[in-house]
């Protein structure tokens, strides 16, 4: 399966970075992809930079559950069906800040977005396949490199990117009598405005401040793109990409 000229996408946190990237190479490989996001206007940005494709920007705040609905209803409405949900909105939170000084409001949308948020999306997508005819379709979460190990002072980050390889694991097995398939890729350094400061310098696990290489984000929107145009008979449970020599593997 080469080309998926009839298949629909979501795509959450459309606006910028990796989902931006993402969008795009689905755009450009002939899907119909629904843009969600928080701000309109980087939503219609997105859908520009493939003028021919098919694209449809609807403002979505994932941590409402009202929001996610309405962002499913008007993407079948428009397409008729949903064949991909690329669950990828997410936040850092307030970065550097150690545990016992992190507010619990910042805490609080930090869960709400990434946690929160991608069940809610993963929900209404498990609705929606289940019950459209052909039956199923995929959900690829992104989780991170901090779904296996830490940053200095991330606490809320890692520990949603941790419960999402949980979900991730769920969704997977409680799709498979409906032909869902579930699985996440974990990001380690794509170049994007959330890692712009890491080649200046990022805190390490020793106390230091060493810059960090960052990889293109084309190859991740490649790899996703990979996941997603695979049969449903197959499944990339975890994939991790990662540019090649972050501190990371091993001591770094």
């Amino acid at each position: 399966m080469n080309a998926k000229e009839n298949a629909i996408a979501v795509v959450t946190g459309a606006g910028s970075g990796i989902g931006r990237a993402v969008a795009v190479e689905l755009l450009r490989a002939g899907w119909s992809v629904a843009l969600a996001g928080r701000r309109a206007g980087t939503l219609e940005e997105t859908a520009a930079l493939v003028p021919e494709g098919a694209a449809l920007a609807v403002r979505t705040d994932v941590s409402r559950p009202e929001d996610v609905t309405a962002l499913f209803a008007v993407t079948v409405e428009r397409f008729g069906r949903v064949d991909l949900l690329f669950n990828n909105a997410g936040t850092f939170g307030p970065g550097g800040v150690p545990v016992e000084e992190l507010p619990y409001d910042a805490w609080r949308h930090v869960v709400d977005t990434n946690l929160n948020g991608a069940f809610l999306c993963a929900q209404a997508a498990y609705r929606q396949m289940k019950e459209q005819d052909p039956q199923g379709g995929r959900i690829i979460n992104n989780g991170s490199i901090s779904a296996h190990t830490p940053r200095p002072h991330s606490a809320a980050y890692t520990a949603t990117k941790h419960a999402l390889t949980g979900l991730t694991k769920s969704l997977s097995l409680d799709g498979r009598p409906y032909r869902i398939a579930v699985g996440q890729i974990d990001i380690g350094n794509a170049a994007t405005d959330m890692t712009a400061g890491m080649r200046a310098g990022a805190l390490q696990a020793n106390g230091e401040v060493a810059p960090e290489p960052v990889m293109d984000v084309a190859d991740v929107a490649r790899t996703v793109r990979h996941m997603a145009e695979l049969p449903l008979e197959a499944n990339v449970q975890f994939a991790t990409v990662l540019a090649t020599t972050m501190p990371y593997v091993g001591r770094g």
